[in-house]
């Protein structure tokens, strides 16, 4: 854990912050225009969409598992981040030159393996940086930042647009500069030192983790089957009639919201519990996807997208954070693998299952099963929550309350 702070945080968290904000700047001058460019530019119907959103995020969470494995097996996690982020990077050129469907499945899988590569082992030097009284709050942060290159990506996106005369190619290629830069800062991260004996001890193993652990897995999968990829949100707003222009400048509220709540979300799990927050979050998407699937106004995206942004504040940082006071420290990386390899099959479902129902029945029909799902996830969530409780270990700095059932 970093003693050395900087106005409340360590060094290593403002530098993982740093650098998400540089890469998401870089991923989402890409992401919006992805779909626009596959169904406009390329011809490609919302099937294969919905086959390369799959593929690419299964592909990421897989890795996410085999990462955290061998990441606790060793406790090295800057490895992992440099060569995650050196992935994700190098997706920029790929798409850049793609001319075919298949080039872009390509580059979209490359850039998601680069995200599997590091994610767990990132999420576990947050851990080891902090306090377990802290996660919430340093969560908050990295999402934070996470998200401030979520909204500043996208802005510049239409810039680029409207100054390469709508050259797709070409503004991928430019989001290839901003990741290069997060790459120099990844080695002024510092890895922390482990004790030898535990470091040689430490492996994955199911029977340490505990029912809460499993139960929680089991919620998130169910709810994840129906959150397709965020691509189709895209396809939504131009089906209902929404510009180019129009529909990345709602895509920048979307990450405005998240941007913003993100930080108060994790403090407010820290203070109220995450069940709570994250309850709260699975019933807003039950909401927006119903919205979603029974409108024809175009004007209600302006309504939706940042309200889709408020639930991804409240349980993508949260979710994490709670994960990781449901198991062992030393395990840490490999249970967020495990959830990550339930929820990348759970998500590879939800959007190949979107982009059938999309060309089969209606573009309003992905959200409506969406928002059945999301439904029935938030019922078993509370239904199962009076037998989740946190690990021990984490009651240990929190003497001065109870968080069973938080």
């Amino acid at each position: 854990m970093e003693k050395d702070k900087k106005l409340g945080f360590a060094r290593n968290i403002w530098l993982m912050g740093v650098v998400s904000f540089l890469n998401d700047l870089s991923s989402e001058i890409v992401f919006p225009l992805v779909p626009i460019f596959l169904v406009s530019v390329l011809g490609a119907p919302a099937t294969i969409l919905g086959l390369i959103e799959g593929l690419a995020d299964a592909a990421a969470n897989i890795l996410m598992a085999l990462s955290g494995f061998v990441s606790d097996k060793y406790q090295r996690r800057k490895p992992f981040i440099i060569a995650g982020y050196g992935l994700s990077t190098l997706s920029k050129l790929i798409l850049a030159s793609a001319f075919s469907w298949p080039t872009v499945l390509f580059a979209r899988v490359i850039n998601r393996l680069g995200k599997g590569a590091r994610t767990t082992a990132r999420d576990a030097l947050i851990i080891e940086s902090v306090d377990k009284s802290e996660r919430g709050r340093a969560f908050g942060l990295h999402r934070m930042m996470d998200t401030f290159g979520a909204i500043a990506g996208p802005s510049l996106s239409i810039a680029l647009l409207a100054a390469l005369n709508f050259n797709y190619r070409l503004v991928f290629f430019w989001a290839f500069i901003p990741s290069a830069a997060a790459m120099v800062l990844l080695f002024f991260l510092k890895e922390h030192n482990k004790v030898a004996e535990r470091r040689l001890a430490m492996r994955f193993q199911w029977q340490k983790t505990n029912m809460s652990y499993r139960l929680f897995l089991l919620v998130s999968f169910v709810f994840t089957i129906g959150s397709s990829s965020s691509a189709f949100l895209v396809l939504r707003a131009q089906n209902l009639g929404l510009s180019v222009g129009a529909t990345i400048s709602a895509y920048i509220l979307l990450n405005t919201t998240n941007a913003l709540l993100s930080l108060p979300a994790g403090i407010l799990a820290d203070r109220l519990g995450a069940k709570r927050v994250i309850f709260l979050g699975y019933i807003l998407f039950a909401y927006i996807y119903m919205m979603l699937g029974l409108t024809n106004q175009a004007s209600l995206i302006w309504i939706l997208f940042p309200a889709y942004g408020v639930y991804l504040a409240l349980t993508e940082g949260v979710s994490k954070a709670y994960i990781s006071r449901l198991v062992p420290h030393e395990i840490s990386a490999s249970a967020f693998g495990v959830y990550q390899i339930a929820t990348g099959l759970a998500t590879f479902i939800a959007s190949f299952v979107a982009g059938i129902l999309w060309n089969t029945f209606s573009p309003q029909a992905p959200f409506i099963f969406g928002s059945i799902l999301g439904i029935t996830s938030s019922v078993l969530f509370f239904v199962l929550s009076r037998k989740i409780r946190i690990h021990p270990e984490s009651l240990a700095t929190t003497p001065h309350h109870s968080l069973n059932g938080k």
